[in-house]
């Protein structure tokens, strides 16, 4: 049979025929493994990692195809367990690409400890101002007789002295011993003093 015969024949179309079925099922197949192997176009809820340790939610972003990635440790948090997740981008319920990297950051330890600072004498105003600005809190106010009102006379953590320089962990609570501003001495007090100097006798004579 002749070349041009044989390209005109039926066989040669029956044989094309197949051969073109062949190359459209293989490029379907290839396609679909394509889609399977890289998860082309599926998204991934991302999981709320909220109070996770860190190697927790390693494990489970892995099982999802993401990466965690530690940005930062931030200063503790008291709602949050120490060494565990406070932050995370993208936020919980997000729609991400498979392999896509989360970025989160860890609750430190605990309270970082500061110096205390030179408070006796000072006002009660200013001690305030320091107390915030080092991260304590103020805690429970007494006052005694002092005729220097709001006067910071005694400071105290947990029922015991505190002296300048020494280390306490933020968030502690400061109590003070303030002057009332009042005389030291009452009007029973006075009145008393005026009697022992009118009985009071002074020999003026030689």
């Amino acid at each position: 049979m002749s070349l041009r015969k044989f390209l005109t024949s039926f066989t040669f179309f029956k044989n094309l025929f197949f051969a073109l079925v062949i190359v459209i099922v293989f490029l379907v197949v290839f396609v679909k493994f394509l889609d399977f192997s890289t998860n082309h176009g599926e998204e991934i809820t991302v999981a709320n990692l909220s109070k996770m340790k860190l190697e927790v939610a390693e494990e489970k972003l892995d099982e999802e195809g993401l990466e965690v990635f530690l940005l930062d440790t931030v200063e503790f948090r008291p709602e949050f367990p120490p060494y565990t997740i406070v932050e995370q981008d993208p936020i919980a319920g997000s729609k991400v690409k498979d392999g896509r990297k989360i970025y989160v950051k860890l609750n430190a330890g605990g309270y970082a400890m500061v110096t205390f600072p030179d408070l006796k004498n000072k006002t009660f105003r200013q001690a305030e101002n320091a107390l915030r600005a080092l991260g304590l809190v103020e805690g429970e106010l007494k006052y005694v007789k002092n005729i220097a009102k709001d006067i910071v006379l005694e400071v105290s953590y947990n029922g015991k002295p505190v002296k300048t320089g020494d280390k306490l962990m933020k968030n502690s609570k400061i109590d003070f011993v303030l002057g009332d501003g009042k005389d030291m001495f009452n009007d029973a007090d006075l009145d008393s003093l005026k009697n022992d100097e009118q009985n009071i006798e002074i020999d003026t004579t030689k």
